[in-house]
């Protein structure tokens, strides 16, 4: 299965093109405002409006042999420690060898970003190369996690 922290997720389309091609269960989580697919494979869940509810749907469902897209390093975190395959909207994968560094610094920038009001957002825009770098690294993932089922 693939779950997708659905809330600001720019590579919704690919999740769901590729999960398809490999006949996967997708659930597509958010509290709201994300229009549901007509694709079979999909399901979208929408939870009730509260911190952190669409992570602890997630992070209670998925285990060894899952998917899970997301930019949130703490339910990444989670999910991890329950066995399944991280990857970031940015094509990078979280595993239990590089998580304890991005908590760490994930940790580091928001005590920055606390300490310096003008430090704030911003970023580059998501583009083409990032979608097809996502795509090439979602591929890998989800042959991973077949092999992860198989064993």
């Amino acid at each position: 299965m693939i779950y997708i922290d659905a809330d600001a997720c720019p590579v919704k389309a690919e999740v769901e093109r590729v999960g398809t091609r490999h006949k996967l269960k997708m659930f597509v989580v958010s509290n709201g405002g994300i229009r549901p697919s007509a694709n079979p494979f999909v399901e979208t869940i929408v939870v009730p409006d509260g911190p952190d509810v669409a992570d602890m749907w997630i992070a209670d469902r998925a285990k060894a042999g899952d998917v899970v897209i997301t930019g949130d390093i703490p339910l990444a975190a989670r999910c991890i420690e329950n066995g399944a395959l991280v990857l970031k909207h940015n094509g990078e994968a979280l595993t239990d060898k590089n998580i304890g560094n991005v908590l760490a610094t994930r940790d580091l920038m928001a005590d920055m970003r606390a300490a310096d009001p003008f430090r704030q957002g911003g970023g580059k825009p998501f583009g083409k190369a990032d979608r097809a770098r996502f795509l090439d690294a979602l591929e890998l993932m989800v042959r991973q996690a077949a092999q992860l089922r198989i064993k």
